[in-house]
This record gives structure tokens, C-alpha cells and sequence, in this order.
């Protein structure tokens, strides 16, 4: 008999009135089911983090670091087994998984390290003018309010780390909602955190529907709401809570710029090898994924070549299989929808370099030439195993494309000049630039996001404490400074 993964109310275990079946992107097989909470249940998650929020950002940064930590170890204990159940559930190749597992265990360290450090309080004299004589001002930094924390299917473990461990590192309660795709990861950081000793109320994981979740985000007690998704739904929440304060992780259309200095066949070799992998790592289904390659007129030709026979050499099947590099997408319908934006484009006149086929789930790495800039593919995010590569005559047009985009999260720039890559970053508009590599690099500790349609406000642990959190002054009279 199929288990019942519990969702969590306020730390305690909960089964609904309803379950969920998860399948696998794969095989179609049942991964398990997942307890959906009935209204009553959520209403008493939300009721117990408002009534929680002043006793947890009290509670002692020891605590809440010492909760952190825990976490993080418990997640190295059961590593593989995480691995295997991302990779069930979400059709992700397992040593993609494993990746997954060894970031969150990173997330939960960093958070308890910052936990001990955060808010230590500013101090600034003010008696730089006459009327602050025997004034001192100190700021420090307290919570929002509680956090409601929306996160995707494409990495069900670690985006739910993001949302979780800066909220408990600053003391602030967090109803943590992962994607119905793939909630059985986030449900396990449910278990791990009920090992802790953190406030009843200051966290819960709830699979509420996507049918329910107007009500949710639009209740006033969750002031703060973290969104990772599609620009669609974000822009929506935005839009529906103006007076929230709201970080939105958008989508992107990554680029990958090959510069004309970059031109030894090593130095191709090496691009055209990032390029194939991190176009199709998680079935191109992540926001910095390489979906555009920019190609200086002195090297493109040399670098198709490449980049095709690099995508071919990709390993395509079982998510299971250690030696697998592409699995499915997330579901048949993904998976149709890549299809139709690629057949779209060979209609408008793209050359079809290598891929192009569809079989269930899964989407054949895909190169494609000469795409018309009307297309859907050459305007929004793919989310799929499909890189297109243009080229162009000179640093400044390979920049103008790059720019010629409604989105901008991240951009790879291959060169070996220090000065271009120093132009890059002047010139790029978007919210991170990767010298000589793709644009997929992403460490947890540094601030990640983006502009234009890419959304609003920045992730990495210390940043997302921040964007939980404001200043208050305190000003302290009468002191002899």
C-alpha cells in the first residue's frame, strides 16, 4: 500500500480529507500521496504563525541556528534517499538530484550561520550637528511579518530551502506551499523541522491547492509573500496584494555570449561543453538555463559544430540511471507544448540543427539556427532542452542581443578579456554575469534575481533576511559621547 506523506499544521503531522496521487514525469508510476489540507486547517496554520510572530522573533538567535543546523545534517544523513524521491517525482536525472540535495544542505548551514550574525544593530552618532549633541542612533533590523513561501516543481528540495531557512535565521513564521507536482520533498523538511525545538506556529508545509490559493495570498495577516515561478502567475499575485511586500524569482531566457577572443579550440571545446550541459541539466528546466547562444561572427562556426556534437553526446533516459544527463519534463503536457514552440519556428523559417523529437515526457536536446525573432521560442522562456544560437559581428551587438530580451536574470559571457568582462557587466541588463561560463552558476549565499520581467528583489540566504525583514531606529538622548 502507497504511504500518506503528511503535510504539517503550526509543527504538527496532519492528514486532510484528501490526498493527492505524485507520479512519476518517467513511467507514469505512482511516487505516493500527498495529504491535502481541508480550509479549517489551513485557516489554523495561518492563525497560530500570526499569533506566534512576536514570540519567535524573540526567541534567541542560538535557537534558531541550532534549528538550522539541525536541518542541514539531517539532510546530509538522508541525502540519497532525497535524491531518489526528487528524481521520482520530479523526472529529474538522479546525479542532478544529488546536486539538489548537497545545495539545500549548503542553504540550511549558511542560514545557521547567519542566524548567529544577523542584526547585530548599527550604531551612528548624531551629533554631526548642533541639535543631535548627546544622541546616538541604533538600527536594527525586525520582521515584516509572516512569510507565505510559494515554491516551483524544477527543484523541489532546495527553493523550498530558500523560502524556510532565511525566514526561521531572522525569526519570522513561514506557511511554506510547494508545487503539487512535486510536494513530497518539501513535505520531508516538514519532518526534519519537527525534530527541532522552534515555536509551535513558526512554520508550517501545507500542499494547499492552486484553486485555493487567492484566499491565501490574500490574507492580510501574511503580509510578506516569496514567489518562484512562472512571470504569469507572479505578476498576478503582484498585482492582486499592491500594498504586500512581495519578492517574485521569475522566469528568464539565459544567454550565453561567445566573445571573439574566446577562439582556441580548447577555449571552444570548453564552451560548447558548458553550453550542451547546462541547456538541457533538468530537462532545461531552469531559469538560468542556456536557452540563447551568441555567437561572435570569428568563432560561430567553429562553435556550432561543437555545441551540436555536444548536445548529441547527451545521455537521454532513465532519471534513475547514474549516467543519465536528460530526463523527462515534469509532464506530457510540458513536454507537447516545447514541441509546438519548436515545430512553430522550423514553420517560420529555423533551421533545425539536431533534436526536435518528441517521445511521452520527454523533449530531444534541441539546437536550432536562424530562429525568426517573432517566434514564440525567440521571445518567452522554452523551460525545455532547446538552445538557439545567432550570430553576430563585435562585442556590442553580442551585448545589444542579450539585451534585446523582455527578460534578464542571468547571462554567461565567454572571454579572456578583463575589460570585456567589466563592459559586460556595465552593459548587461540583468541581474548576474558569469565570466567564462554559462549563465546556470548560482550559489546560495549570493544574491540571485533579476530584471525586466525576471521579477523583483533578491534570494541568497543574507539577501532574502533582508527582503524578510526592515530597519527600526532607535534613538538613545542624553548620552556622553
Amino acid at each position: 500500500m502507497t504511504s500518506i506523506h503528511a503535510f504539517w499544521v503550526a509543527g504538527r503531522q496532519a492528514t486532510g480529507e484528501t490526498t493527492l496521487d505524485v507520479t512519476s514525469p518517467w513511467d507514469g508510476r505512482l511516487v505516493g500521496k500527498a495529504a491535502v489540507p481541508t480550509d479549517a486547517q489551513v485557516e489554523e496554520a495561518v492563525a497560530a504563525a500570526y499569533a506566534v510572530r512576536d514570540e519567535f522573533a524573540a526567541t534567541p538567535a542560538h535557537v534558531r541556528a541550532a534549528a538550522l543546523a539541525h536541518v542541514s545534517e539531517r539532510l546530509v544523513e538522508r541525502a540519497e534517499e532525497i535524491a531518489q524521491l526528487i528524481s521520482a517525482e520530479n523526472g529529474k536525472p538522479v546525479k542532478w538530484a544529488r546536486g539538489e540535495v548537497g545545495r539545500a544542505i549548503s542553504v540550511f548551514r549558511f542560514a545557521a550561520e547567519e542566524a548567529r550574525r544577523f542584526n547585530g544593530g548599527e550604531a551612528q552618532r548624531l551629533d554631526t550637528d548642533q541639535g543631535g549633541q548627546g544622541r546616538l542612533a541604533l538600527t536594527r533590523r525586525f520582521p515584516k511579518g509572516v512569510v507565505l513561501g510559494i515554491a516551483p516543481f524544477n527543484f523541489p528540495l532546495n527553493l523550498c530551502a530558500h523560502k524556510v531557512a532565511p525566514a526561521i535565521a531572522v525569526g519570522t513564521p513561514i506557511i511554506l506551499k510547494p508545487a503539487p507536482a512535486t510536494p513530497l520533498s518539501g513535505l520531508i523538511l516538514g519532518e526534519l523541522l519537527a525534530e527541532t525545538d522552534l515555536p509551535a506556529g513558526s512554520w508550517s508545509v501545507l500542499l494547499v491547492a492552486n484553486d485555493k490559493m487567492p484566499a491565501l495570498v490574500q490574507d492580510e495577516r501574511l503580509p510578506v509573500i516569496s514567489f518562484t515561478g512562472s512571470d504569469k502567475v507572479g505578476y498576478q499575485i503582484m498585482d492582486s496584494v499592491p500594498r504586500k511586500h512581495c519578492t517574485l524569482e521569475l522566469g528568464g531566457n539565459g544567454a550565453a555570449v561567445v566573445l571573439g577572443d574566446f577562439s582556441a579550440e580548447e577555449d571552444l571545446d570548453w564552451a560548447a561543453s558548458r553550453i550542451a550541459t547546462f541547456s538541457n541539466y533538468q530537462g532545461g528546466q531552469s531559469c538560468i538555463s542556456v536557452q540563447r547562444v551568441i555567437a561572435d561572427a570569428a568563432v560561430h562556426d567553429r562553435l556550432v559544430a561543437k555545441v551540436v556534437e555536444a548536445v548529441e553526446a547527451q545521455v537521454t533516459g532513465d532519471p534513475s540511471d547514474p549516467k543519465t544527463d536528460v530526463g523527462p519534463l515534469v509532464s506530457e503536457d510540458a513536454a507537447k507544448r516545447v514541441e509546438s514552440w519548436v515545430d512553430e519556428a522550423v514553420r517560420a523559417g529555423a533551421t533545425l540543427l539536431t533534436g526536435g523529437k518528441r517521445d511521452g515526457a520527454t523533449y530531444a536536446p534541441t539546437v536550432l539556427a536562424d530562429v525568426p525573432g517573432d517566434v514564440t521560442l525567440a521571445r518567452e522562456e522554452v523551460f525545455g532542452p532547446v538552445l538557439t544560437i545567432t550570430k553576430v559581428d563585435g562585442e556590442q551587438a553580442a551585448f545589444d542581443a542579450v539585451n534585446n530580451s523582455k527578460y534578464g536574470l542571468q547571462a554567461g559571457v565567454f572571454t579572456h578579456d578583463l575589460q570585456a568582462a567589466f563592459r559586460a557587466h556595465r552593459a548587461l541588463e540583468v541581474g548576474g554575469v558569469v565570466i567564462g561560463d554559462a549563465p546556470s552558476y548560482r550559489a546560495d549565499q549570493m544574491p540571485y534575481g533579476g530584471v525586466k520581467q525576471s521579477g523583483v528583489g533578491r534570494e541568497g540566504v543574507r539577501y532574502a533576511m533582508d527582503d524578510y525583514t526592515y530597519e527600526r531606529v532607535l534613538v538613545l538622548t542624553g548620552l556622553a559621547l
